[in-house]
């Protein structure tokens, strides 16, 4: 009976360390990410030198992104507008912030006064802008408001975002804005010289969501036009884009919550 205890005692010692490993693996949350096309509906955005409208490029690259970021089940993904519709710049931050989204990417096609600029750049909120031509852009991109019944917010309340933002999620912006720039380097996509840029766009302003404002190309420019109506172009914006947010998240493997 001693003997047949003992032995009983060693086999339940030698399946502990089994039980506690399974229950030891960590469940980590799916995380939600929040893509912006910009632009929609009654404003089209950006015109190509061949009349390419910015909105439904954009649209194009952010339903292709959805995609891939769904597959594999690592990711909730929602779009601040679906199909061609005009959607306020701060009722896209409400949108995000409804969905208790972890990451926010605004989608973009940019227009230039010289046509032989092109390449794809980045940007975060500051409010200080890092050059003119990002100062000029953010006015440009805030400008979509003006199109709203909603008069815009005063720049006090703007400036106050800032700072939130700046205070809790900045760096993690500014790192996104790192991954995308490694990225797009590794995937062969053309960027901007110094193209990690700043300036207070009011689509990135929520105070507790990392996010990044991304321009793909200048559909002033007739070699980018041309690339981003590429479906295959914008199949590789996504797979690198794609890329970003697993670099952001370290590509660890997610299991889903019950």
């Amino acid at each position: 009976m001693l003997r047949r205890s003992l032995l009983l005692g060693a086999s339940a010692f030698v399946a502990s360390p089994a039980i506690a490993k399974t229950a030891a693996k960590p469940v980590v949350r799916v995380k939600t990410i929040a893509l912006d096309p910009g632009h929609g509906g009654l404003d089209p955005g950006a015109l190509g030198t061949v009349g390419t409208q910015e909105k439904g490029v954009v649209y194009k690259v952010a339903r292709e992104l959805q995609a891939q970021l769904q597959l594999g089940g690592r990711y909730k993904v929602m779009l601040t507008r679906g199909g061609d519709q005009f959607v306020p710049l701060r009722e896209r931050v409400a949108r995000a912030q409804e969905a208790k989204a972890d990451l926010f990417l605004s989608i973009h096609a940019d227009s230039h006064p010289d046509p032989y600029v092109r390449g794809a750049s980045v940007y975060t909120l500051s409010e200080e802008a890092s050059d003119r031509e990002a100062a000029a852009l953010a006015a440009r991109e805030n400008h979509a408001d003006s199109m709203s019944r909603t008069a815009a917010e005063p720049d006090p309340v703007t400036r106050t975002l800032v700072a939130m933002t700046q205070r809790g999620t900045g760096n993690d912006s500014r790192r996104f804005a790192d991954t995308i720039v490694n990225t797009f380097g590794k995937g062969g996509i053309r960027l901007l010289p110094h193209t990690h840029r700043e300036a207070g766009f009011a689509v990135l302003t929520s105070p507790d969501i990392p996010a990044c404002l991304v321009e793909l190309g200048y559909l002033s420019n007739p070699q980018d036009e041309k690339l981003l109506t590429v479906y295959q172009h914008q199949m590789a914006l996504a797979r690198s884009l794609r890329g970003s947010v697993d670099a952001y998240f370290g590509a660890q493997g997610v299991t889903k919550k019950a």
